[in-house]
């Protein structure tokens, strides 16, 4: 069942892309992605804060923390 998901997160993660590329042709790119950026924080913390887990931040370890901020 695995595949079925990683199949089709690569399908929209593609069509992501390509509607992406068609709806901001007159749009500088630098504006565009701090746009998307800005969708994808709001809904992380609503899928935190709907799911009740915005608790768990007091127990994320020092290290933890650290790998977090540096793999970005």
């Amino acid at each position: 069942m695995w595949v079925v998901f990683a199949l089709l997160s690569a399908v929209f993660a593609a069509l992501t892309a390509i509607l992406a590329k068609i709806g901001i042709q007159n749009v500088n790119s630098n504006l565009a992605v701090a746009i998307r950026t800005i969708v994808v924080l709001v809904m992380a913390w609503v899928i935190v804060f709907v799911s009740g887990r915005q608790n768990e931040i007091a127990g994320i370890g020092q290290k933890n923390l650290l790998f977090l901020i540096y793999r970005v």
